[in-house]
């Protein structure tokens, strides 16, 4: 065998083997979400409405493999502002946005440039939402007004401008550096790429579901001006350009390992020979990080399976693309890979040397080039006894004992490196959460953006963030931003959206529902414990608000917070909750809000059953017997069910007297009733007295099952 070929399969297994796979804890993800959750505690100069969306993009969100050597220098983080949103050319304004965005959102029109994928941002409508329906409806402006692609900040400690790009410098925490690039969001796939979604491809990348998820997720426009505009007067301020980083993360996590793995020596070769640009803006014929990741997705696409995993040779496949590149850059040709008519080597002059270079490199020149840059500088993190054998690598035995030994080292570190990674991460979130206060905002960030660095983290955050919410509730009290968060740590998504003309009793009771239903779905245990009384918080909300007085308001929060203090076994407290209702001296306006069966917890055998035969009765309506289905079958109603409670508390503290069930009776025979109610006053009656219903009657029920 060839000293070359044993070289080739050397190189092969020593990328196959040292490149770690997730999930595991990665303190760059952690700064990550470091970066991404104080993006969202800023707002625009005057504009405390606003909020930053952030997403991180680039390597930290592409790879999934974690090589020896580090294989990126900073954090790529993306934002765009939760009141501005593109639209392509020519659409209608949208009548419907995700929660992220604010009641009042600027929308602009994409407008194409004379370059392909270069486009102008026109102002043409202001949505503004309607709190009754949650859709938008919109003013139309004059056109003529485009939106600058230069983010204006007042300058902060520690950030300075990195091209297109905000970066802060965190080396004072031992932590990486980030670049935030601003940017405008569209939530449609850009018409200037409207051939990637359907184009032929012989060997099915990306799959279909892919393809799916790819064009849901939309596209971003970027303030940056082609290079060729970037001193126009005009064109310099206002040009953008189409990103498609969201599209790029989900095709790279779809790649198999060792396409992930060439991407990444591809990458280090470009780099080391100095072959990609250095961010400076004359360097016009440099080939850039981007070039790299437009030639591998297009042989992704291309190539079969069996090009990267029948018997791979990493070496060779290298060699292969890099001959490809060469042939790109001696006719200055390299398609974009989602817009058909973009070229991304348009002016490359002066790339002779480099075209040159490329087509020199064979698989021996190659193998020998990342054994002595690649393979000797790994084995300088090892100890002294595993790089000194690199200093005699003259056979190829020497060379595979010595590569052995750097991956044996590499393996058998994975757990302390592992340990050492999850006290980094640990370091920067307990930091950063301790000295900047969580928000909403922040707190969906960091649980949106941990989790994608597997189990571990995010249940080290909910830890850190309980303990922070329970120190400043022992300072400040408890909050309605504080409850708001404590909502989000326990999964329960708050909206950031603000509603000054909303009734924020109705936001209450919406948001106190929603955990209810968690509770009723979920066994005892110290989180649903947490639920329970974080619901009892909104439903005091709802009380404390100004338009709470709605009978029917008041009277569903006081029997919801009736019925969570049951569950804790707070009888008195139900009973008073449920006195407050059956007290009332107006219940006209009260069938406006109804007890919602699936937002009830274990209460009794008699309720469950009671909503067990609604649901059956239903089936037999609409199914057996071609009925119209009846929408209000599992709810009860909201008087009658404080009266049913009340009884029930009684009985368990047995203090019920001779006139509690005869009044509860004589409501319900004057009650309009669901059949719900039908279900559990018959239920109650025979159960609590275990006698016959009509003994308790003196005259029939006039109510009338709805």
């Amino acid at each position: 065998m060839s000293h070359e070929r044993v070289s080739d399969e050397i190189v092969t297994k020593f990328f196959l083997n040292i490149c770690r796979l997730r999930p595991q804890p990665r303190a760059h993800a952690a700064t990550a979400a470091l970066r991404c959750a104080s993006l969202t505690t800023e707002h625009p100069h005057g504009d405390a409405d606003t909020d930053y969306i952030p997403l991180t993009t680039g390597s930290v969100a592409e790879f999934y493999i974690e090589p020896m050597l580090p294989h990126f220098g900073d954090i790529d983080v993306m934002f765009y502002r939760s009141t501005q949103l593109a639209i392509q050319e020519g659409h209608p304004p949208p009548t419907q946005l995700p929660d992220e965005f604010q009641n009042y959102v600027y929308v602009y029109e994409i407008v194409d440039s004379h370059l392909p994928g270069y486009v102008y941002l026109e102002l043409v409508y202001l949505l503004t939402e309607c709190a009754d329906d949650c859709t938008y409806s919109y003013f139309e402006y004059d056109h003529g007004m485009y939106l600058l692609n230069r983010y204006r900040i007042y300058q902060k400690k520690y950030c300075e401008w990195h091209g297109p790009a905000i970066r802060t410098d965190l080396t004072h925490l031992a932590i990486l550096s980030t670049d935030a690039v601003y940017c405008v969001r569209c939530l449609s796939w850009p018409p200037q790429a409207a051939e990637w979604p359907t184009r032929h491809r012989n060997y099915d990348w990306p799959d279909s579901a892919t393809v799916h998820r790819v064009v849901n997720n939309g596209c971003d426009v970027v303030g940056v001006a082609h290079r060729q505009c970037k001193h126009h007067e005009w064109m310099g301020k206002y040009q953008w350009r189409l990103s498609f980083s969201r599209a790029e993360v989900l095709l790279i996590n779809s790649w198999m390992p060792a396409q992930q793995i060439v991407y990444h020596m591809l990458r280090v070769f470009v780099k080391t020979e100095r072959l990609t640009d250095n961010g400076n803006d004359s360097e016009a014929c440099a080939l850039s990080n981007y070039h790299i990741k437009t030639l591998m997705l297009w042989a992704c696409e291309l190539k079969s399976s069996c090009f990267w995993n029948n018997d791979p040779n990493l070496t060779r496949i290298c060699v292969e693309l890099l001959h490809k590149l060469s042939v790109w850059l001696t006719y200055a040709q390299c398609q974009h890979y989602f817009i058909n008519n973009c070229n991304l080597m348009d002016n490359f002059f002066g790339m002779e040397m480099i075209t040159s270079q490329l087509k020199s490199i064979d698989e021996a020149w190659l193998s020998t080039w990342l054994v002595n840059n690649y393979i000797r500088k790994c084995s300088k993190l090892c100890p002294d006894n595993v790089s000194s054998l690199f200093s005699d690598v003259s056979t190829n035995l020497k060379l595979q004992n010595a590569v052995s030994a750097v991956v044996d080292w590499r393996l058998n570190t994975a757990l302390k490196d592992a340990g050492r990674a999850f006290a980094s991460a640990e370091f920067i979130i307990s930091h950063i959460v301790s000295t900047c206060s969580l928000t909403v905002q922040s707190c969906i960030c960091w649980t949106t953006e941990l989790a994608k660095t597997g189990t571990t983290l995010p249940v080290y955050f909910t830890a850190v963030a309980f303990l922070h919410v329970a120190y400043k509730i022992s300072r400040i009290g408890f909050t309605d931003e504080l409850m708001d968060v404590l909502a989000t740590i326990v999964g329960q998504f708050i909206s950031t959206r603000r509603h000054p003309s909303q009734c924020s009793s109705e936001l209450s009771l919406s948001k106190a529902a929603k955990l209810m239903k968690v509770v009723a779905n979920s066994s005892r245990s110290t989180m649903q414990l947490i639920e329970i009384e974080l619901s009892k918080a909104y439903l005091y909300r709802v009380l404390r608000c100004k338009d709470s007085d709605s009978s029917s308001i008041y009277s569903l929060a006081n029997v919801y917070l009736a019925v969570l203090y049951y569950t804790t076994g707070q009888y008195q407290t139900a009973i008073d909750n449920c006195t407050l209702v059956t007290r009332s001296q107006d219940h006209s306006q009260c069938s406006s809000h109804v007890i919602q069966g699936e937002l009830l917890p274990k209460i009794d055998d008699d309720i469950d059953n009671v909503l067990g035969l609604a649901v059956f009765y239903q089936y037999v309506r609409t199914a057996a017997l071609n009925q119209r289905r009846t929408q209000h079958v599992s709810v009860f109603t909201t008087e009658l069910f404080a009266h049913y409670l009340t009884i029930r508390c009684l009985l368990v503290t047995q203090i019920l007297t001779n006139d509690d069930v005869p009044r509860f009776i004589t409501y319900f025979c004057n009650t309009q009733l669901f059949i719900a109610d039908v279900l559990a006053v018959k239920s109650a009656i025979h159960n609590f007295l275990c006698e016959p219903f009509t003994v308790y009657s003196s005259q029939q029920p006039t109510g009338r099952a709805s």
